[in-house]
């Protein structure tokens, strides 16, 4: 009988170490969205194309939280199907364990990082971590995989920052330079050179050309 209340008392406790586990997940979701999708270089490449125009919260961050989102979800749909066809499914009718279940969705996960990271990033938290070097792929520890993924998705958006800014920047040297030589010193350029810029943007189609570079530096 003793044996008896034992096991359940064991099997109790490890549902409720599952379902803590599983609520813990949970909670960090939106921040595993951020640091292990595309959506990092994505809204740091919107925020940049919106700074250059110098509109300040036009879109407002709503509207460019919700285009990365969107965004997202169309670029990593591939993976996401990977991981519920090979992880979500079958832990749900009862053919893999939770622990298996992680392990299968880790896979497509690694996978896509892998694709995304500089062999120098992953290399440097190889070294600070003094972990031995990875034999394959799917050897390297996610502790070290999502740092090098996100400064590698950091210098990516960046270089394509820069790249959107010149031709406003180049707007805005032009119109200043105009304002001193007639004297209109009092006039702050970002007035006038405003218009010219959303016009510019306009005119080529900015948000499609934005939208489809961002889309084709991930294949």
């Amino acid at each position: 009988m003793l044996d008896i209340l034992k096991q359940q008392a064991t099997g109790t406790g490890q549902n409720w170490l599952q379902i803590l586990i599983l609520l813990t997940v949970l909670a960090l979701i939106p921040t595993i969205l951020i640091m292990t999708t595309s959506f990092t270089r994505i809204v740091v490449i919107l925020s940049f194309a919106r700074n250059a125009l110098g509109t300040h919260n036009m879109p407002p961050n709503q509207i460019i939280i919700g285009i990365a989102l969107f965004l997202t979800i169309f670029i990593m749909a591939p993976t996401f199907t990977q991981i519920n066809n090979e992880a979500v499914q079958p832990y749900l009718k009862g053919q893999i364990t939770q622990e298996q279940a992680f392990k299968n969705a880790e896979i497509p996960m690694k996978n896509f990082m892998l694709k995304q990271t500089r062999e120098k990033d992953l290399s440097l938290f190889i070294n600070l971590s003094k972990l031995e070097k990875p034999k394959k792929a799917s050897d390297v520890p996610l502790t070290v995989l999502i740092p090098a993924f996100i400064i590698s998705e950091l210098r990516v958006a960046f270089q394509i920052g820069f790249l959107i800014y010149l031709p406003f920047l180049l707007i805005d040297f032009i119109v200043a330079s105009v304002l001193m030589s007639m004297g209109m010193m009092m006039v702050p350029p970002i007035m006038i050179s405003l218009p010219f810029k959303v016009l510019l943007f306009v005119m080529v189609d900015g948000w499609y050309l934005i939208t489809n570079s961002i889309v084709n530096t991930f294949k």
